[in-house]
């Protein structure tokens, strides 16, 4: 039985990839210096408001085409493939958006993790939960960073991540499959961008409906219902909701514009999220009122001019809240089972952009969260930091070294070797690689056929 002993939960908190670089980007050179966004650009605006769908017209406007959902359902090259639980996992696919416009292979093994391919037949003790950057979209099995790592150490890290996940989706994953013969010991939780938003969400599918048509209908499909959280606003408390479309069948709900509205009517992040993205014209109000008081947001909703301004730091505020109520909550379950556990945050686009350009981190909340309960957590935003100063380039150009959107097989190296540190931490005993006093140069039992 493959016993995993480390569990990799990575939390990387960012505005999300598809975002791409919205924000104005300083140039240690003038001549690169990154042109200011326009207007239109600048993130939580509402732009044209009059012109504007209501927040109802947008979402009957905007469901789902069956042909997307059949294609989907049949899993025969799909990105993603249906899961009654969690929504979706990861599929079988070879889409074309790797480096050099080349095609990325990715593969999942029977038990829904990512194909392992370095030392896959020794002991795992490394699984890994998150979003894409955990899973690595945008590169082959081989360049993810968890592959990387695992030919350093000399045995396999099992890879969970599943693009599109937030905080809650990847928690209820990492629940799940550490009930299996794959359990392990550690955790490590990986909470990238905008996670903390979708973890609030119902269904995401209309923040990302764009991205997905790119493609032919259904091959991208994901962010369907999912289960989620949400503030009860008469009791201030969070509450875990299941996938409101528990089968396949179910399924074709999405297509109604009717039920579709109905059932997120209430989704209050929905509509802050939509706004902000400058989807829709409106937002409820009174309801967003009464969520402020309970998050003890001292704004004024009903200042239009400040209106974007505020709408912003409510989401924020709303997502980080419900991000400290999973990670309660996650802590609870690795000190029960006597697990050991490594937050990372990571947010290129928000987080690791301002830092570059001297400017306060947005998700300060989280990291004094994360010291004030003594968490064992890895900042992955400090080490570009770090990096960064090590050349004489502006930020767009430094990206390109890094980043496709994720991470490229660069990157993953990169973020690999300096996670590296803090897993040896973790890791009792240490991977053959670094057991330097029972290994020597003739010491090939279990790595060479026949040795023992």
């Amino acid at each position: 039985m493959n016993y995993c002993k480390l569990i990799l939960i990575t939390i990387l908190v960012n505005q999300g990839v598809i975002n791409g670089f919205s924000q104005t980007q300083k140039s240690k050179k003038n001549s690169d210096t990154v042109k200011p966004a326009a207007k239109s650009d600048v993130p939580f605006a509402a732009p044209q408001v009059a012109k504007l769908p209501t927040y109802k017209e947008y979402i009957m406007s905007n469901v789902a085409m069956q042909q997307e959902i059949d294609m989907f359902l049949k899993e025969n090259g799909a990105w993603a493939k249906y899961d009654s639980e969690l929504g979706y996992t990861l599929g079988n696919s070879i889409p074309v958006e790797g480096i050099d416009t080349s095609a990325t292979i990715s593969t999942i093994t029977a038990n829904g993790a990512r194909t392992m391919f370095m030392y896959k037949e020794k002991p795992c003790r490394i699984n890994t939960y998150g979003d894409s950057f955990t899973q690595c979209q945008q590169v082959s099995d081989g360049e993810t960073w968890q592959e990387y790592l695992a030919a350093h150490f000399g045995e396999p890290i099992r890879n969970y991540g599943v693009g599109g996940y937030g905080v809650y989706q990847a928690y209820r994953r990492l629940l799940r499959e550490e009930k299996t013969k794959n359990t392990a010991e550690n955790l490590v939780f990986y909470i990238w961008g905008d996670d903390p938003i979708r973890s609030l969400l119902r269904c995401r599918y209309m923040v990302i409906k764009d991205w997905t048509n790119r493609s032919e209908p259904g091959m991208r499909f994901h962010g369907n219902f999912w289960p989620n959280v949400e503030m009860d606003l008469k009791t201030g408390k969070f509450v875990e909701f299941e996938n409101r479309l528990p089968t396949p069948t179910s399924l074709t709900k999405m297509t109604e514009p009717k039920w579709m509205y109905k059932n997120l009517k209430y989704d209050l992040a929905l509509q802050l999220l939509l706004f902000k993205m400058g989807k829709i014209a409106d937002l409820d109000i009174k309801k967003l009122q009464v969520l402020s008081k309970w998050l003890k947001l001292d704004i004024n909703l009903t200042d239009k001019e400040k209106l974007s301004e505020n709408a912003s730091l409510l989401l924020d505020k709303y997502s980080f809240a419900a991000t400290k109520y999973i990670l309660e909550k996650l802590n609870v379950y690795a000190k029960t089972n006597d697990k050991k556990l490594l937050t990372v945050l990571f947010d290129p686009y928000r987080t690791t952009n301002a830092l570059l350009m001297g400017e306060k981190r947005y998700d300060q909340d989280i990291v004094d969260y994360l010291k004030a309960k003594n968490t064992n957590y890895f900042d992955m935003n400090l080490e570009h930091v770090k990096d960064y100063k090590k050349f004489n380039i502006g930020i767009t150009d430094y990206y390109r070294i890094y980043f496709l959107g994720h991470y490229n097989p660069t990157g993953n190296h990169f973020f690999a070797f300096a996670i590296k540190n803090k897993l040896l931490e973790m890791l009792t005993p240490k991977p053959i690689t670094y057991n330097t006093k029972t290994t020597n140069w003739t010491d090939f039992k279990d790595y060479l056929d026949g040795v023992k």
